[in-house]
């Protein structure tokens, strides 16, 4: 199993490119098998979970071609010849359950695992079935599997969210674009995936309304066509990037980022004391003073700050100046890496769903775990600042989400390293 070996080594300078969002493009991908078309995404990252992806699509009788070192991907259904997605693909994943829409809303019926993925909390998806039997579906859960059937087709029909939730409105707004009739979606989530998701939706012929607030419009048609479509750039990688210079210091610029994506996380590092410019390639970052100040953080869906960035950001306040207080809205279970920060010299005191991180001058390498996808990225931002050599272990779960984390850091200064071992 990998681990990276992160030594402390001072301020970081350069610039990181940053790839196509990983949850945008897990999105994307399944959007395929609402048409018998060719559909081509461009600016595509080069993730793990891209590659489960693509198996469970190519398990359903889909071609998918991975061009140009893996940023495009070329995408064809013409050929489905199964509506199951087995558990042995879909344990690996909790984006799987993507596909029982599409695959529903032009075949009818479909059978699909219930998913896996990252240990943080429950995720239940029952709020994507409450939106599939709002327009007509009958389901049952049987044996690990959801059984989905319609006849005659899916209709139109009101779907009121009790709670946001990025995938369940994903999930409904594509099979919605197939439905007979209009479909309103309430409560809607309103990220930038979800507006990346409606714009390839549209230029596959797709009539949607909406996106990117809470109600969102779906016209049903008859069809859907092909399309090619660039992967929006990922905000949680951006971020986690930014988070680097404000770390460490220095100045480090993130290609392709831009301020929308992520605007209420820089409005907390500027009261943190971190600068962040626009540039003609991107976002520039550079930290005002020796020492970032605390700043207290409460998760949200989009616009708010984003559940995904909490652990960069404790990260960063574990040596900021004053106590902060971060508070986890969206999973629970989600403060994992605490014990880990706190190994390295932190002082953290969880309570429920409440983080407080009182700042320390500086924090010290230790060996530590990676125990979910953002609480991995987290250690190796602390270890850039700590004192001596920090060595994070099972870092698989860092290949779910970041691609070539060793090399963008290098190329900024960094002294990190993986080492694979037998």
């Amino acid at each position: 199993m990998d681990k990276i070996i992160v030594t402390g080594n001072g301020p970081l300078n350069g610039a990181i490119p940053i790839a196509g969002a990983k949850n945008a493009c897990l999105t994307l991908m399944p959007a395929t098998l609402l048409s018998e078309d060719p559909l081509t995404l461009t600016n595509a990252p080069r993730l793990a979970d891209i590659k489960t992806m693509t198996t469970l699509l190519q398990s359903l009788g889909a071609e998918v071609s991975s061009l140009q070192e893996g940023k495009v991907l070329a995408m064809s259904s013409h050929g489905i010849d199964s509506q199951k997605a087995d558990y042995d693909i879909v344990r690996k994943m909790r984006a799987s359950i993507l596909v029982l829409g599409p695959l529903l809303a032009r075949f009818g019926h479909a059978e699909v695992s219930l998913p896996g993925g990252c240990s943080i909390g429950a995720r239940p998806v029952d709020l994507h079935l409450m939106a599939l039997e709002a327009m007509g579906a009958e389901l049952e859960l049987k044996d690990g599997y959801v059984h989905a059937k319609v006849s005659g087709g899916l209709k139109g029909g009101v779907v009121d969210f009790p709670i946001v939730s990025v995938g369940a409105t994903e999930n409904a707004l594509m099979a919605a674009t197939l439905a007979k009739g209009t479909t309103v979606l309430k409560n809607a989530a309103r990220e930038p995936e979800i507006v990346d998701l409606a714009q390839c939706l549209r230029k596959m012929g797709a009539q949607i309304e909406g996106e990117g607030t809470s109600q969102i419009t779906i016209q049903g048609v008859d069809r859907l066509g092909g399309a090619t479509h660039p992967v929006v750039t990922d905000r949680i990688e951006l971020g986690t990037y930014m988070l680097a210079p404000a770390i460490c210091g220095g100045e480090v610029e993130c290609l392709g980022g831009r301020m929308d994506l992520v605007a209420s996380f820089v409005e907390k590092l500027d009261q943190a004391g971190v600068d962040v410019t626009e540039t003609a390639n991107g976002l520039k970052v550079k930290r005002r003073g020796d020492r970032v100040q605390a700043v207290d953080v409460t998760t949200e869906p989009f616009p708010g700050f984003p559940t995904d960035l909490q652990a960069q950001m404790m990260a960063m306040l574990c040596t900021a100046q004053g106590t902060s207080v971060l508070e986890e809205k969206i999973f629970e279970n989600r403060f994992m890496h605490a014990p880990e920060l706190i190994r390295m010299g932190a002082k953290i005191d969880v309570h429920g769903g409440t983080a407080t991180v009182t700042g320390v001058d500086r924090m010290k390498g230790a060996p530590v775990m990676a125990t979910d996808l953002r609480a991995s990225v987290s250690l190796i931002l602390a270890g850039l600042a700590a004192e001596g050599e920090t060595v994070v272990n099972r870092v698989y779960h860092l290949d779910r989400g970041y691609e070539r984390v060793e090399d963008k850091l290098m190329a900024c200064g960094a002294k990190i390293e993986r080492v694979r071992e037998e």
